[in-house]
């Protein structure tokens, strides 16, 4: 590679680089200045979000150029992001046959396979010679944006079989198609959505898997790029619902006040009610409270023990259920270990608790001479609200997917909010068990 190639492929890559954070202002004069290779690079390289932001900015003639300049799947991302009175005029900008290409995958919902897929691929006959099939894939290969494979299909677009381009190019020239090519062949149902499409690529390693209909009938190619951007995509949701909000349905810096305040706020409101019954729960052991002010230092210690243990908990089982790891039936064996490891977390939290209070510096003055009974107290909740904690955080998520709900609705907040409550109730109750006679 030229040193001048290398510095081209260099200003590409620091422009997409720093374009998020350029004013939208000065987007489209900085796209215009770039050289005719330049752009086109940088164009194909941004998403359907960034080309929606400058073809709104585009004047016709350029809004007809780089409309066209897409293949057809990108093309139909594009659109899909565009305001609603955009979308017929970028639609009458582009040639006939692509927009016919556009309109059938348009007519999938943007999650599912037939969404997700590109309608070009390169296909041939199964009663072909190998070197008339060459010859035929060369033609093809003039309008296919990425060739991996090519499908065998019959005159009724039925997918038969499928070859790499290796297996095509080292056959024999004399031989048939259905000589040759592979007949099993994995496949994705048009209507597939796109988690489990991601789940096919992790289990077979393809580059490209094809996508047909209920009649086998081949509608387009799912390459690995794609997967890679729905994996982002539902990482993200997932990570952004586990810190206790809505999904956001942009990047961070392009979503608006107002709807950042409502993909936040609803969340919130409701975590705050939650929270409210902890009020109730210490106004139920008021009087346990006035006779024993010492118990309210370690109302905080004993909460949040609780809820990060849970937080921990849902974590990783959200995060073993979306990777396959564990199913609906592991409950029960979830549930075991769960309370193993909740009750050893807590009997480590407990016995370091209770050294915190039985052997510190002026521990009477600080914690009544019953320090010993208070310490054993805080130890015996600890263990409590870290194992309810626990098997919380870890049945939760299997509850949501029986109900066919989003498991990452689980969030760590949501969780502590739950176990805040049920620690109060444990931690008073255990007091009054413990300290009956002494300080309360």
């Amino acid at each position: 590679m030229s040193e001048i190639e290398t510095q081209e492929m260099g200003l590409v890559a620091r422009l997409l680089e720093t374009w998020p954070h350029l004013p939208a202002s000065e987007k489209l004069s900085t796209f215009r200045s770039l050289a005719a290779d330049d752009s086109e690079d940088f164009f194909l390289a941004l998403g359907p979000r960034e080309h929606a932001g400058l073809y709104e900015d585009f004047n016709r003639a350029e809004r007809r150029l780089w409309s066209r300049f897409l293949a057809p799947d990108d093309a139909a991302d594009l659109i899909q992001e565009l305001p609603e009175e955009l979308r017929a005029e970028a639609m009458s900008l582009i040639d006939e046959k692509v927009r016919r290409e556009i309109i059938a995958l348009l007519s999938y919902r943007e999650d599912e396979a037939g969404g997700l897929m590109s309608p070009r691929f390169v296909r041939v006959r199964p009663d072909m010679l190998v070197a008339e099939a060459i010859r035929y894939v060369r033609q093809q290969a003039l309008t296919v944006e990425q060739i991996f494979y090519v499908y065998v299909l019959d005159s009724n677009q039925r997918l038969l079989g499928v070859m790499s381009l290796r297996q095509l190019f080292v056959s024999a020239a004399e031989k048939r198609i259905s000589d040759v090519m592979e007949d099993k062949v994995v496949t994705i149902p048009d209507e597939m959505d796109q988690e489990q499409v991601s789940r096919v690529f992790q289990q077979h390693r393809f580059i490209a898997i094809p996508v047909v209909d209920k009649d086998r009938r081949m509608q387009g190619v799912v390459t690995v790029d794609d997967i890679l951007d729905v994996n982002q995509e539902e990482a993200t949701e997932d990570i952004q619902k586990m810190g206790g909000q809505e999904a956001l349905d942009a990047p961070y810096p392009s979503v608006t006040l107002p709807e950042m305040i409502k993909k936040r706020g609803g969340w919130l409101m409701l975590l705050f009610v939650g929270e409210m019954f902890t009020t109730t729960a210490m106004h139920h052991f008021e009087v346990e409270i006035q006779k024993a002010v010492v118990l309210a230092l370690f109302i905080p210690l004993i909460i949040s023990s609780g809820g990060n243990a849970g937080a921990q908990a849902t974590t990783l089982i959200i995060r073993a259920l979306a990777l396959r790891e564990l199913r609906l039936t592991d409950w029960w064996r979830v549930l075991r270990r769960e309370i193993a490891t909740g009750a050893a977390l807590g009997g480590a939290l407990a016995l370091i608790g209770f050294m915190r209070i039985a052997f510190w510096p002026n521990r009477a003055e600080l914690f009544t001479d019953h320090y010993v009974l208070v310490g054993i107290c805080v130890a015996v909740s600890l263990i409590g609200v870290v194992l309810f904690g626990t098997i919380v955080g870890a049945m939760l998520p299997f509850i949501l997917r029986r109900l066919k709900l989003d498991p990452a609705s689980a969030s760590a907040p949501f969780v502590a909010t739950l176990v805040d409550v049920t620690g109060l109730v444990i931690y008073f109750s255990m007091a009054r068990f413990i300290l009956s006679g002494t300080l309360l």
